[in-house]
């Protein structure tokens, strides 16, 4: 009966079996046939399993991958931007990468910016003009950046997202958020998504209850998140 090493490596050479542990490998191999019982020896001292051992904390760091750059034209003289300015942009550019699925206060500053977050005051000119400083202002739901979340990550933004509404009003990309992802889970939903999205309905009902009037522009976002999880 082959064994399960045979099974998975069939021989490629015909070796005589022979007692391993009778075997001088003390001395060099004579022949051919000498030197591949002692292959077959070195072979079956080897664990069946190996597992390497792994320093997780050192996965951890950051790793910097530096991309080769060759074949690309010096800039003329005048042209080249400082080296303040690179480290800025390098800087400005680490901010705007898409946040870990744990980093709650990483996806608030993501989805809702910095200025609604930290609650920053906007001055009349900014409020007439923002520009795009998504930092700031907050990335806006794309297709490209919603189509690539899993069901956990959707679930977990949610989640802070709902969590932070608890707290605080009802703003213009909290509800463009809340829509993109309720519409990104899929169903059945489980537990935990019935549960949220029920505490969503709650809270929009009484932001809705405390509405002065009917003209309030925030009424129709909250309307549609009321009936989005109603039916």
């Amino acid at each position: 009966m082959k064994s399960d090493v045979e099974e998975l490596m069939p021989r490629l050479l015909p070796v005589e079996s022979c007692d391993t542990e009778e075997y001088n490998s003390t001395e060099p191999p004579r022949n051919p046939q000498e030197y591949l019982r002692q292959v077959q020896r070195e072979a079956s001292l080897c664990p069946d399993v190996v597992v390497a051992q792994i320093d997780p904390k050192k996965l951890k760091k950051k790793q910097s991958v530096n991309v080769s750059i060759t074949g690309c034209l010096a800039a003329p003289q005048g042209f080249s931007p400082s080296l303040k300015w690179q480290q800025q942009q390098v800087s400005k550019f680490s901010e705007v990468r898409q946040p870990k699925m744990e980093d709650e206060d990483g996806w608030k500053r993501f989805c809702l910016g910095e200025n609604v977050c930290l609650d920053i005051q906007l001055k009349e000119d900014d409020n007439v003009n923002p520009g795009l400083d998504y930092i700031k202002t907050g990335f806006p739901p794309f297709l490209s950046i919603v189509s690539k979340l899993n069901q956990s990550t959707i679930s977990a933004v949610l989640e802070y997202l709902i969590n932070w509404f608890e707290e605080r009003d009802f703003v213009p990309q909290l509800g463009r958020w809340l829509y993109a992802l309720l519409a990104c889970l899929e169903k059945p939903l489980l537990p935990e998504a019935h549960s949220l999205i029920r505490q969503l309905a709650r809270r929009c009902s009484a932001v809705r209850a405390n509405l002065e009037s009917k003209d309030d522009e925030r009424l129709s976002a909250l309307n549609l998140m009321i009936c989005i999880v109603a039916r």
